[in-house]
């Protein structure tokens, strides 16, 4: 019953935690709960499953808290491949966003109980009926708890809301700008308050801070991967649901590359060099 719900399950739990492999782990336990119920008491196996991933990851979102303010630099969500769908059809514009570098991102501002409503709600439309009872708590809570975590999060949630050609556009030029050492034309492809994040994890070299503003932003960037700097070979590949890019660089390391953007410009740029978190990369597929 598991395995029929597990593309489901895996993006609920990877939605809410940012992190394939603590993913995993969670549907493991959920796994070991389930040989252990009494399977002719449940009506819904779906229902039972959702609840329990969803509680499992908001028991492990809460725990990781304080390992999180330990955090070298900045944390973005572990980047994975959907080219082959591990997290079941995105054939929806909507499931494509809430998988997105950029969404999961703006979602760590959220309580554990916020991020679940959201989730449930925005990327899988469950009633605030279902969602009650996954969470054990009223109907009209969960509507009003969506609407809190919907407006923390809205703004800035415009900010990404180009199509995948357009994103993709607007990366390979990127990389051919800063390859290029082209400040102009890298400044002028990023909003004037554009930022980049960068997560090495303290494991390889990353920028400790955001980096804001189109002139830094370029700057930054041209420094990194400009005609001075060693050749590195970029790979075209699907990440969460969105063009990315994978760079092989000579000396073995490899860093994630995906965008935010919207008015035809970059708003945000998120690197993930961190080894743990592009360990599954090595040969992922390009999307369509």
């Amino acid at each position: 019953m598991l395995t029929a719900h597990r593309p489901m399950l895996l993006g609920l739990a990877y939605r809410m935690l940012g992190s394939l492999a603590d993913a995993e782990d969670v549907l493991q336990e959920a796994y070991l709960r389930w040989l252990g119920v009494d399977r002719a008491a449940v009506a819904e196996p779906r229902r039972y499953l959702s609840r329990v991933v969803t509680r499992l990851s908001i028991d492990r979102l809460r725990a990781r808290q304080a390992a999180r303010e330990t955090y070298v630099g900045p944390w973005l969500p572990e980047p994975v491949p959907t080219a082959t769908a591990p997290f079941g059809p995105l054939e929806h514009a909507e499931l494509r966003d809430s998988l997105s570098v950029a969404l999961l991102h703006l979602l760590e501002r959220l309580t554990p109980p916020e991020r679940a409503v959201y989730v449930l709600r925005t990327a899988f439309t469950l009633p605030y009926a279902e969602i009650g009872e996954i969470l054990d708590r009223p109907a009209a809570d969960c509507r009003q708890v969506h609407h809190r975590a919907a407006a923390r999060i809205a703004d800035d949630r415009r900010r990404f809301s180009a199509d995948p050609a357009e994103q993709r556009r607007l990366l390979d030029a990127f990389l051919a700008a800063a390859r290029d050492g082209d400040l102009a034309r890298l400044t002028d492809l990023v909003a004037a308050d554009a930022v980049a994040w960068t997560d090495g994890g303290g494991r390889v070299t990353a920028a400790r801070r955001p980096v804001s503003g189109a002139d830094r932003v370029a700057r930054f960037f041209a420094g990194i991967y400009g005609p001075r700097r060693p050749l590195f070979l970029a790979t075209p590949v699907e990440l969460n649901g969105q063009p990315g890019l994978l760079l092989h660089r000579p000396d073995g390391r490899r860093y994630a590359v995906t965008v935010a953007a919207a008015g035809g410009r970059i708003t945000g740029l998120y690197v993930v060099g961190n080894p743990e978190k592009v360990a599954r990369l090595t040969g992922v597929p390009a999307g369509g």
